[in-house]
């Protein structure tokens, strides 16, 4: 619940920012949804079950720019769950994510970028198919943190190329148990004369890391936002590259109501999967996609 309450006054506040600032240097916009799918059955002799799916979704952004300084602020959230029958809900979809990066002109499309990003979630997440008892992920658990300067080239308000040669990053497990248990590449816990001594909840890498943002409007009331992240860890087999690929596709019907298409692919080298009996499959391609119709307010 306190969790719950944060997200919705950070909202509030993030809101009342954007409708009271007038600094003619500022340009702000966001969105805000909620995302809905439903079914119903009533003596139906095929058979099924009731189920509803609801997503919440916010983002923002807050861009300052003067003379060859600007600073560019971004944040996306989103909490989901879906109800089926009279099951436990299940959380289908749990999102932080926050970026801010300064920026320094050079010369005409080529800026100097220091970059800070911050990933996360709100609530504990299960794999359902084992256990829906024990938590597999938590709030800071994990959580993702980079900060690099680097150089960026924006041809245009549609694209941008970020690349960083010297990205120190934190990945962040405050859940002990997790942390023990060696969880998003965390060096698991170690026993001495028979006394656990509990592992560290901070994994530190050193690395390169490359970002591609495309934004743009395919067709009429059709708009394409993919976000590429590419990242290698120096210190630990820097050819096995970590990947982050977000795509969201969104169509306008209206004013208040869209369409969204959205997929993720992760690939993270220091995440191991496992499969129905809890054996290790090691690293493998995450993906998941989404296809959600909602009511949302622009501003």
């Amino acid at each position: 619940m306190k969790k719950l309450l944060l997200l919705g006054f950070l909202v509030i506040s993030m809101t009342a920012f954007t409708q009271n600032d007038t600094t003619k240097n500022w340009t702000t916009k966001g969105n805000a949804s909620l995302n809905f799918s439903e079914s119903y059955f009533s003596n139906w002799s095929a058979g099924g079950d009731n189920s509803l799916n609801l997503i919440a979704k916010y983002t923002m952004s807050a861009d300052y720019k003067k003379d060859r300084h600007s600073w560019n602020n971004w944040i996306d959230l989103a909490f989901g769950y879906n109800l089926i029958g009279k099951n436990e809900p299940m959380k289908t979809e749990d999102k932080i994510e926050f970026i801010s990066a300064y920026n320094y002109n050079l010369k005409k499309s080529w800026e100097f970028t220091v970059m800070a990003s911050f990933k996360s979630q709100f609530a504990n997440g299960f794999d359902y198919e084992k256990d829906s008892t024990n938590n597999v992920s938590g709030f800071m658990a994990p959580a993702y943190i980079d900060l690099g300067p680097g150089i960026s080239y924006k041809p245009s308000d549609h694209f941008l190329a970020y690349f960083s040669p010297v990205t120190p990053r934190w990945i962040v497990v405050l859940d002990q148990k997790l942390a023990n248990e060696g969880a998003f590449g965390l060096t698991p816990a170690d026993t001495l004369n028979g006394v656990v001594q509990n592992a560290k909840r901070v994994q530190n890498q050193f690395g390169a890391k490359l970002m591609l943002v495309l934004n743009y409007e395919v067709a009429k009331n059709i708009n394409l936002t993919t976000k590429l992240e590419l990242f290698s860890d120096y210190l630990n087999n820097p050819q096995n590259i970590d990947v982050n690929w977000q795509v969201l596709v969104d169509l306008k019907v209206n004013s208040w109501l869209n369409v969204t298409f959205s997929t993720e692919l992760i690939y993270d080298d220091d995440v191991t999967i496992y499969d129905a009996n809890n054996v290790a499959l090691g690293p493998r391609t995450q993906f998941k996609q989404m296809l959600m119709v909602g009511i949302g307010y622009s501003f």
